[in-house]
């Protein structure tokens, strides 16, 4: 549904997004799903997302929308729910979503009709009349998303849509994504929570330095970014003569790294080694994004 081709945007010297390719809506055949865009702080996503919705102008590049270049019509069929939440505080939860259904000429019943689905999608129709400076960090959240949502878009970009919410509000929030791509439209996803990604991406591409590094299934990034298995032991006294443990051995601390832990363990167990403690760490989107993007600590 939504192709990027060749973006770049350059402020003064540097290149904060490179020559960006990639498409939205694959992951249904065309329409629906969610894509998320991982990557460390500056590496270039919400430049990408200012772009994609047409805030930002690129240097080169082009963003399509149904095989035609973004214009102000079409960007009436996307939602935007920013990282800074885009919310009236000193007004409700109903007179936000009223104002900005109106945006979009909503009006009559078809505007009253959508903020009740909207204010339904965030759990707050019984708040509704509540100013949206009583509420809490969870409720602005699910507010901002459902103020994306309330003109009826099939794309939504959802920039960071989690940060700073409770559990309770994170898990309406993930309900809600995973409704709306269940209902066919394209999201999507910024976050800094691998966990996040793995629940609701269907394709996620890993971007850093303003470049795409991987895009695949969390599947089939595991499988070609994320090593081996993991085999963490706590021997409970020292091996018996004669047994060659795997991996290596620190004190009493045994760690073993194999692409068949299964196999790893059965050893252990058959050997005679009396063991404390066993953890079995599989890989992970975590370790596949620290493989591409370094463990340094970027602000």
């Amino acid at each position: 549904m939504i192709s990027v081709e060749g973006l770049t945007k350059r402020f003064g010297d540097l290149t904060a997004v490179d020559d960006l390719s990639f498409d939205l809506g694959a992951e249904a055949g065309g329409a629906g799903g969610t894509f998320g865009l991982l990557g460390p702080n500056g590496a270039g996503k919400t430049t990408t997302i200012q772009m994609m919705t047409g805030t930002v102008r690129p240097d080169a590049g082009r963003v399509l929308l149904d095989g035609e270049d973004l214009s102000i019509g079409a960007r009436r069929r996307i939602g935007v729910a920013p990282q800074s939440l885009a919310l009236y505080e000193t007004m409700s939860a109903e007179a936000n979503l009223r104002f900005f259904g109106s945006l979009y000429a909503l009006s009559g019943g078809a505007l009253r009709e959508r903020v009740r689905w909207a204010l339904d999608l965030a759990g707050l129709t019984d708040r509704r009349h509540d100013r949206v400076a009583t509420f809490s960090g969870g409720m602005k959240r699910r507010l901002n998303l459902a103020c994306a949502m309330v003109h009826d878009p099939p794309v939504v970009f959802l920039d960071e849509p989690t940060v700073g919410v409770d559990p309770q509000s994170r898990n309406h929030i993930f309900d809600a994504i995973e409704r709306l791509s269940a209902e066919g439209r394209t999201i999507l996803y910024t976050t800094h929570y691998m966990e996040e990604a793995e629940r609701l991406c269907d394709r996620v591409a890993i971007m850093d330095h303003g470049k795409i590094l991987a895009l695949d299934s969390v599947d089939g990034l595991i499988a070609r970014y994320g090593g081996d298995s993991v085999v963490r032991a706590e021997l409970a006294e020292a091996a018996p003569a004669g047994v060659d443990l795997p991996g290596t051995l620190d004190g009493l601390s045994l760690r073993v790294e194999s692409a068949r832990p299964q196999d790893v363990l059965g050893g252990l167990a058959s050997s005679g080694v009396r063991l404390e403690s066993l953890v079995l760490e599989r890989p992970d989107l975590e370790r596949v994004f620290l493989s591409l993007t370094g463990r340094t600590l970027r602000d």
